[in-house]
């Protein structure tokens, strides 16, 4: 009963931290509930996923298809609090401007968006856009899911063979830092991967694109910072999520 109150509390943490939804206060979330939070990653990302699901349903009995993923999309935005997106315009401002580690990560921490964060979120959320708009309709609803739940356990996966990058000092992801492994990283994995069984065969491709991406992101972070941060871990799961809706248009159509 208390390893089942634990993980109640660190699953409400996971919302709590990833999501603007309201939770009750007798769940009684502390600091401490947050180490393991990851562990719930993939399984949030398919709660965002399905409520982006249900705008795109709500959405497409009324309008046209482009405007039906752009609200879907905005939904995303809107029920995580932009929270990934920043670390993505973080990342490509710190890469794209910074030439050490130490600056890289000063630019990153910086809270003004710089011309490459702009032209990183323009590129980012159009590609998105016209992807989802591209797709079957009748695949989108599942697409969704699959894609925020596979993107969020690509990135969290950074955490089981990367250290934390920054120095010690105030970082809201330092809350977050664990070196995952054991049932909780089969947890991740598993949560991932099991929406992908409401699409297509062809859409595991994107398991495979988004295991070179991991790789690829993992040996850049290691090479540039020493490990990650969470705007690191931000960036990892919009890229994850844009490449899969790629792949798994290339694939469908």
């Amino acid at each position: 009963m208390n390893l089942f109150r634990t993980e109640l509390r660190t699953l409400a943490g996971t919302v709590l931290f990833f999501t603007r939804l309201p939770l009750p206060h007798w769940i009684g979330v502390v600091a401490a509930d947050l180490r393991c939070a990851i562990t719930y990653f993939p399984l949030c990302g398919a709660l965002v996923g399905g409520f982006a699901a249900l705008v795109w349903w709500l959405a497409a009995a009324v309008f046209p298809a482009a405007i039906a993923a752009g609200l879907a999309l905005a939904a995303g935005v809107v029920l995580t609090g932009a929270m990934h997106e920043d670390g993505w315009a973080d990342v490509c401002d710190g890469f794209g401007g910074g030439h050490t580690k130490e600056r890289v990560l000063e630019i990153m921490k910086d809270s003004h968006i710089g011309v490459y964060g702009v032209l990183g979120l323009v590129l980012l959320i159009g590609l998105k856009w016209q992807t989802l708009a591209a797709l079957p309709g009748a695949l989108v609803p599942a697409v969704l899911v699959a894609g925020h739940a596979l993107s969020r356990g690509m990135a969290a996966t950074l955490m089981t063979t990367l250290d934390y990058a920054r120095p010690e000092g105030p970082s809201k992801a330092r809350a977050l830092v664990v070196r995952l492994g054991g049932w909780r990283l089969l947890f991740v994995l598993a949560t991932a991967l099991v929406p992908l069984a409401l699409l297509p065969w062809r859409a595991w491709w994107a398991v495979a694109a988004l295991v070179v991406v991991r790789v690829a992101l993992g040996r850049w972070f290691w090479r540039w910072l020493g490990g990650y941060t969470g705007d690191c871990l931000g960036a990892a799961q919009q890229l994850g999520e844009l490449v899969f809706y790629l792949v798994v248009l290339g694939v469908t159509r």
